[in-house]
């Protein structure tokens, strides 16, 4: 049963990245403050207004308990700027009015002071990537390459429409405006926490260079991933073909070695002209055309692969390349292989169109946007 409406907001204003990343700070804070200094400070406060209102009822009299009542709340609303300057009759009493109006106004100058304090921190801790997030249903790019530029670039077209998380231990945002920061080990769980990995569609880990030390570090960094958040899909990108298999051993959903990649298809380019431009069109979208991976729509389940590429092409303008079956890809299935509900398909169309997007499976996938468009990633070697 969904919550009563009210509660709906609240909850859904409390899930705003900005109040939870406001939250987060206000926390870190907390846990840093010396309470006991604040228990005195309070502690002192009601002392030094205690001591006025006495004097005050010493001063005015008469003295008794009621007068004192009064008089402590008098000295309560003075220091909050709102007393009655004509509760006080005598010389003594002005004297210990003014004294009020004065701690008054130095409370309220700390006060403010702190605020503005509290204010500059935040801004500083955001702009030095110290903060979190905040944000569900995100991508998280662990370590900074070329790759990892590009493909930041590729998840701010307009296709997509998910929140940019980038964990790296440099002292600015290497990926610039539309995306959020966090500076620190990827492979440290607590800097994970602050990128809201948890919580997160997807995770894509780069070497930071092109040495053996980065893939071991980024095997580190998928098993610390796995360890908090085992249902995130995890991409990862390796240097060295020998180090995929241990990447896969680290529960890696996706595993891309790209100088594989990049000597396959120049070797088939020297065969084949005008491979390597078709490729990169179909994949960088240049020729107008993108890679999607979407769900199969429930009626065509029973067609074989010719009935359903056909009608992908009459009905969608997309070309089908490949069928998700059972968790298994079959690339260029036979025609007589038949599609079932739940199956998706590998697809080159100019637009996803009345086309579903193949959802993220992720702990958090009923709370997947429908609409993005997810990036298509190589399959898993078998």
């Amino acid at each position: 049963m969904s919550p009563p409406r009210p509660f709906a907001r609240v909850t859904a204003l409390i899930d705003v990245p900005l109040i939870r990343r406001l939250t987060w700070h206000a926390r870190r804070i907390a846990a840093s403050l010396d309470r006991r200094f604040f228990l005195s400070l309070m502690a002192g406060i009601l002392v030094c207004v205690a001591v006025a209102a006495l004097a005050i009822t010493i001063f005015d009299g008469p003295v008794t308990l009621e007068k004192f009542g009064d008089s402590f709340n008098w000295s309560i609303a003075t220091v909050f700027g709102q007393g009655d300057a004509t509760f006080v009759k005598s010389p003594g009493g002005f004297i210990v009015n003014w004294l009020l109006i004065l701690f008054g106004v130095a409370m309220l100058g700390t006060i403010t002071g702190a605020l503005v304090a509290l204010v500059i921190d935040f801004l500083l801790k955001e702009g030095q990537g110290m903060g979190a997030s905040g944000y569900r249903d995100h991508i998280v790019v662990c370590g900074w390459n070329s790759t990892a530029r590009d493909l930041i670039a590729e998840l701010k077209g307009d296709d997509y429409h998910r929140k940019l998380v980038i964990v790296h231990d440099a002292e600015r945002n290497p990926g610039g405006a539309g995306t959020y920061y966090v500076r620190g080990d990827p492979s440290d769980v607590a800097e994970l926490e602050r990128a809201g990995i948890r919580d997160a569609a997807a995770a894509v880990v780069c070497p930071t260079d092109d040495s053996n030390e980065a893939d071991m570090r980024d095997i580190l960094v998928v098993m610390a991933i796995k360890s908090i958040a085992p249902r995130v899909r995890t991409v990862a990108e390796v240097n060295n073909p020998r180090h995929a298999a241990h990447m896969r051993e680290a529960h890696a959903d996706e595993v891309l070695v790209t100088s594989v990649l990049a000597s396959h298809l120049l070797a088939r380019s020297a065969l084949y002209p005008g491979l390597t431009d078709l490729v990169t069109d179909i994949v960088s979208g240049g020729a107008g055309s993108e890679l999607y991976r979407i769900r199969i729509p429930d009626e065509f389940a029973g067609l074989t692969v010719d009935e359903a590429s056909a009608r992908l092409r009459r009905e969608h303008r997309a070309t089908l390349l490949a069928v998700g079956h059972e968790g298994q890809t079959e690339t260029n299935p036979p025609a007589d292989f038949c599609l079932s509900i739940g199956d998706d398909a590998l697809v080159v169309a100019e637009s996803l169109g009345r086309l579903a997007p193949l959802r993220i499976e992720t702990g958090e996938a009923d709370q997947a946007d429908d609409r993005a468009a997810a990036p298509m990633v190589p399959a898993r070697a078998p």
